[in-house]
């Protein structure tokens, strides 16, 4: 029997869990794994951020929704597509062209999902009466931050479990440090492992046991041993951002955009804005150094990478490692041993040692287990709400008058153009943002990007649980405390302050560019300040929003804002990669913070009510 109405948690908890997963899969979780199979970062942001398009269209394609079927219908299907776009993904990773084919399923997979929010918000409004919808806002809106933190955080984790479960066993090096021992500083030359013969694959250290000094060196000498290290490690691929799309073009293509824009740009920054590695030079003394060589035995499959991860494991913190946190091994460069660096500090003066710990992981089976396990979950809520979504009388499809209803939705349209204060409305909503957009993009890549080009060198889980468990706290504390600040004492007080909330703690990603920290706990907080600070400013742009909507035609308009919300996070985001790569992280992130110039003048010229957004202080909630 079909039930006009059900318990509200039977299906708003598990319906907005699933609204809220496939968003934060296209638009981070792809980021991270795309990263992790090796791709560079421009194409990364270039082709993730076109996943926004069907957000910033999904105004224009709503009324369909209503036209055809119910959204009951819409829910049920969207989930099943989702579903299937998932598990298309899970297995186009294992082949050799999975690149492009993922990306197809993640358009896919992002059309659905924005047309499941259209159809879920919709049937929240029809399944619900007043006093229920007013009581589950704060429901929903939980259960969708539930699902950011298990996309971002618990997924990311369970992704770098897989990456460390499902590879080679473990290698163990042991660094020892001591006065007596010789000063001398000697590269391992290439060597052959017994295993190799066996056709039995599996990593080796020559030697096992690395012995240096903690008799001190110029920082002349270190720089120079280091060099080389680096030099190594990137002409052979064991690091580095991966060949981005276009190096496979042909080098004499020309455009009129490639001939007078893009290229003249290229050469402008590289000129005036070089990469910088970070390495001092001088007479300086500092502490140092041992070699390790590291060696794939067993020849890898075509199109595959063994990632190799160092930590420390156990031992004194005075002896770290300086190059080769995250190695990456292939057909191309398997045959050559990838070189690790370890340095003793600069004060140590006493017999110590230390322990690392390389774990391997296949990379594209990790990821296709990950997004295997999403593909069921979403069959399973189809089945679910099939079963569980009530049957509002008032769910059905609009069949009278088609013309009428067209030709109203463009007259809304046109309306929301035809604003007095249309181009502060429209730089307000592109520009705001324009920082934090390619912020968003580049802060997972850099937190996975290995020392020696400028990154944190830390692990899949790491990030996980850094950025996408801390971080999304942090952000949903920012956002709740905007949200009461604005409450009290209105949305024209605290713009400024939250103005300059969205846009100052970008400082905290110059920090770690240029100190690269080593320590969880520095890492974590620098994440966390900036995502709170986000959510608190950006309870400015909501606000707006909700201000200029106002009207007759509310809804419709609140549709186009948030339209062009996606539009200002797709534009910038898409060049964020190419910018990075040209000129690296710590210039990057200084530009970040150079982006809110173009975010600040359109507040110069708002034009806000006083008491926009305060409470009444004569209203009363029952």
């Amino acid at each position: 029997m079909k039930k006009a109405f059900r318990n509200p948690w039977t299906w708003i908890p598990t319906l907005y869990f699933a609204e809220g997963v496939p968003y934060v899969v296209a638009m981070t979780v792809a980021v991270i794994m795309f990263k992790r199979l090796g791709i560079s970062n421009t194409d990364i942001a270039l082709y993730t951020s076109w996943l926004y398009l069907p957000w910033v269209i999904k105004p224009l394609w709503s009324p369909v929704v209503d036209l055809f079927k119910t959204k009951r219908w819409w829910i049920i299907f969207m989930q099943l597509v989702i579903g299937a776009a998932l598990g298309g993904v899970a297995l186009a990773i294992p082949l050799p062209g999975y690149f492009k084919i993922t990306l197809i399923f993640l358009w896919l997979l992002a059309f659905s999902s924005a047309t499941h929010d259209i159809s879920a918000d919709g049937f929240y409004m029809l399944g619900l009466n007043e006093h229920q919808q007013a009581y589950f806002v704060g429901i929903r809106s939980t259960f969708y931050r539930i699902a950011m933190i298990t996309g971002q955080g618990l997924l990311i984790i369970l992704a770098g479990y897989f990456e460390t479960t499902t590879g080679l066993p473990p290698i163990d090096i042991q660094v020892k440090a001591n006065p007596s021992y010789a000063r001398t500083i000697t590269i391992p030359q290439l060597f052959q492992d017994a295993k190799a013969q066996s056709g039995t694959a599996s990593f080796s250290a020559f030697p096992e046991v690395a012995s240096l000094t903690t008799q001190n060196i110029t920082a002349r000498q270190m720089d120079s041993v280091r060099k080389i290290v680096t030099s190594h490690n990137l002409e052979f691929g064991f690091v580095g951002n991966g060949n981005p799309l276009a190096a496979s073009r042909k080098d004499d293509s020309s455009s009129f955009w490639s001939d007078y824009v893009s290229s003249p740009l290229k050469s402008f920054l590289q000129k005036h804005f070089p990469k910088t590695e970070g390495i001092t030079s001088g007479e300086k003394m500092t502490g140092n150094l041992a070699i390790v060589a590291i060696k794939l035995n067993g020849k890898p499959e075509a199109g595959k990478e063994m990632i190799l991860n160092f930590k420390m494991k156990d031992g004194d913190n005075d002896l770290r490692l300086l190059e080769g946190e995250r190695l990456a091994f292939n057909l191309q460069n398997w045959e050559q041993p990838a070189y690790l660096l370890f340095q003793a500090d600069s004060k140590l003066n006493a017999p110590t040692e230390a322990s690392f710990k390389g774990t391997s992981g296949n990379i594209h089976l990790a990821w296709s287990l990950t997004f295997l396990i999403l593909a069921i979950l979403f069959v399973l809520f189809s089945f679910y709400h099939r079963l569980m979504l009530p049957y509002p009388p008032s769910d059905k499809r609009v069949i009278q008058e088609q013309e009428n209803l067209f030709r109203a939705f463009f007259r809304t349209f046109g309306s929301f153009f035809r604003r007095k204060e249309i181009w502060v409305i429209l730089s307000f909503l592109l520009f705001y943002r324009f920082g934090e957009a390619q912020l968003i993009k580049m802060a997972s890549p850099f937190m996975l990007d290995p020392r020696q080009v400028g990154g944190l060198g830390l692990t899949t889980g790491e990030v996980g649980l850094i950025y996408g468990t801390f971080g999304i706290l942090a952000l949903t504390a920012g956002g709740i405390l905007g949200g009461l600040a604005a409450s009290r004492k209105g949305f024209k007080y605290w713009l400024w302050w939250m103005v300059l909330a969205i846009n100052i703690p970008h400082v905290a990603y110059v920090y770690m560019a240029y100190a690269q920290p080593s320590n969880y706990l520095i890492i974590s907080l620098c994440a966390a300040i900036e995502q709170f600070s986000y959510g608190f400013g950006f309870t400015a742009y909501m606000l707006y929003m909700i201000y200029i909507a106002e009207g007759e035609n509310k809804t419709a308009h609140f549709a186009i804002a948030t339209g062009f919300m996606a539009l200002s996070m797709m534009l910038p985001g898409m060049f964020s990669g190419w910018l990075q790569e040209i000129i690296g992280y710590k210039h990057f992130f200084v530009w970040v913070m150079l982006c809110m110039v173009p975010g600040v003048i359109p507040v110069l010229f708002l034009n806000v009510k006083p008491d926009f957004g305060k409470k009444n202080p004569l209203e009363k909630f029952d």
